[in-house]
């Protein structure tokens, strides 16, 4: 007999955005939101959390997601070559985030995207001062590399 594991999946980019998560994940149940402390929002053509200051937080929204939710994030997040997995302890327990493999570039979302995280971030009810200053970063911190791509594209 099959049996379906639950568990929490924090959202820092696009699967903030419900109707988004709907179409991913219809199984996907919006939980509540939380910060977690010690890490930072990047941009690197797509969103990503690093361990950042102390201070630092980022703004999750959590979702209550089976095994089949997450085999289709897994998808969806490229895992396990661009996305690998993390699991950190928030005060409402223990969380799935997917963290990019390599962390060496900063670059701005296109617009597109970073609209839909906006959404996401009204959809959660979530402060976008913190997504705000990601953006920020990623247009001041830019790479010459994703600067150059940027310019001719």
């Amino acid at each position: 007999m099959n049996t379906i594991t639950e568990y929490l999946y924090g959202a820092y980019g696009s699967n903030l955005n419900k109707d988004q998560m709907s179409y991913r994940c219809p199984d996907a149940e919006p939980v509540t939101s939380c910060e977690l402390k010690g890490h930072e929002l990047k941009f690197r053509g797509v969103a990503d959390v690093e361990l950042g200051a102390k201070d630092s937080m980022v703004a999750l929204g959590l979702w209550r997601i089976t095994d089949e939710c997450e085999k289709a994030l897994d998808r969806y997040e490229g895992y396990p070559n661009l996305y690998t997995k993390k699991f950190v302890e928030t005060e409402h327990g223990l969380v799935m985030l997917y963290v990019m493999v390599q962390q060496d570039t900063v670059c701005p979302p296109n617009n597109g995207y970073l609209n839909g995280i906006a959404e996401g971030y009204f959809d959660f009810k979530l402060d976008n001062k913190l997504l705000k200053d990601a953006l920020t970063h990623s247009y001041t911190n830019q790479n010459e590399l994703t600067r150059w791509r940027t310019r001719a594209v």
